[in-house]
């Protein structure tokens, strides 16, 4: 793995704001941590066929809760009683981030829409930190999709003049 990547989306609305320096600043400050040779070796680890999405977010929760994140913080969907919750979720001046990350079932089973879905519902949120794999593959003879690459297409839609929607920011992080 040579790097991980970041692609920041942000609503035409929001773009200069000082609510879209300060969750760029933050994401800014993960992108660098995961980015240490260290990092990026127990991420090329966790992204193996069989491992969970729980291995990738060992990789680098400690330093976000350093930043300010709590892990799955409850009561930020109370009012639509599904039990929904973020991996983490930090509160920010005038919002939150929410930091969801997947692996496996990331665009088989729409993982990537659902998160985006959570974030437009949660009321106490409106900027999503997702980590999607660059390359997955779920056994060692398939050929590795493009997830990263499909999970951009897919979601910066959103982000188009005209078609926004309470989601403020994605940081989608490509590991």
């Amino acid at each position: 793995m040579t790097s991980v990547s970041l692609v920041p989306y942000v609503i035409p609305a929001k773009a200069g704001s000082d609510e879209f320096k300060q969750i760029s600043m933050i994401a800014e400050q993960l992108l660098e941590h995961l980015n240490q040779p260290n990092k990026l070796k127990e991420l090329l680890i966790a992204n193996q066929p069989g491992n969970s999405s729980a291995m990738v977010q060992d990789v680098f929760i400690g330093f976000a809760e350093e930043l300010g994140f709590e892990s799955e913080k409850k009561g930020l969907f109370k009012e639509y009683s599904m039990g929904m919750r973020p991996d983490y979720y930090m509160k920010t001046k005038a919002s939150g981030i929410l930091i969801e990350v997947e692996r496996g079932k990331t665009t088989i089973n729409n993982m990537d829409m659902l998160d985006f879905w959570k974030t437009h519902l949660c009321n106490h949120a409106n900027h999503l930190f997702l980590f999607v794999p660059k390359e997955l593959r779920q056994n060692e003879t398939m050929k590795p999709k493009r997830e990263f690459n499909n999970v951009k297409k897919r979601l910066e839609k959103f982000f188009l003049s005209g078609n926004e929607t309470n989601v403020h920011t994605l940081h989608l992080f490509g590991y």
